[in-house]
């Protein structure tokens, strides 16, 4: 696993220990980023179940100025901290250890909004939908912002959420990319 693009480009990182967290590949990294970038001028990226944080430094390493990470395992967080370390991204991060939905929460509660927000919940969850409901429902995405979902190939995912369409779907084996975007 390594930083694909950008200013940390070849910068390997590190994997979460265990096999509790399938880290995204860097084909489909560098796909996924070749869509909806692939670089950026700033803005706010949101890394939920990040695992290593390698979606949210790739977006840092493109151009994002600043990023949350939030993952439920501890080890997952200490693997995030010494992989924004290792590229000298942690004055613009910030790591939770928390669950999705309460970090979703405590984000609204801050009003914040993001530019870019990567989900990659644990494919047997199917959460998504109520994921991408409690970002629209309360606002969390610019306007020009983007989601990107990661989840299994066989899984079908809603096509609209209120002013949000589905703009592009990918698939790179077991693995499918849906993209949401503002209609």
């Amino acid at each position: 696993m390594r930083v694909v693009s950008g200013s940390c480009k070849g910068r390997p990182l590190k994997a979460v220990p265990g096999n509790q967290t399938r880290p995204t590949t860097d084909k489909v990294k560098e796909s996924l980023f070749n869509i909806i970038g692939p670089y950026f001028d700033g803005g706010r990226v949101l890394d939920l179940f990040a695992g290593s944080g390698g979606l949210g430094i790739e977006a840092l390493s493109r151009g994002m100025g600043q990023a949350i990470f939030v993952d439920r395992d501890h080890k997952a967080i200490s693997t995030i901290r010494a992989n924004l370390e290792a590229c000298s991204f942690s004055k613009q991060a910030e790591v939770y250890k928390n669950e999705s939905e309460r970090a979703l929460k405590a984000i609204i509660k801050r009003e914040l909004t993001f530019d870019l927000i990567l989900l990659d919940p644990p494919y047997k969850k199917h959460i998504i939908e109520n994921l991408v409901g409690m970002i629209v429902e309360n606002k969390l995405l610019s306007e020009n912002g983007i989601i990107v979902c990661e989840h299994s190939s066989d899984v079908t995912v809603d096509k609209e959420f209120e002013d949000l369409t589905l703009w592009r779907q990918e698939k790179y084996g077991i693995i499918a990319v849906t993209i949401y975007k503002h209609s």
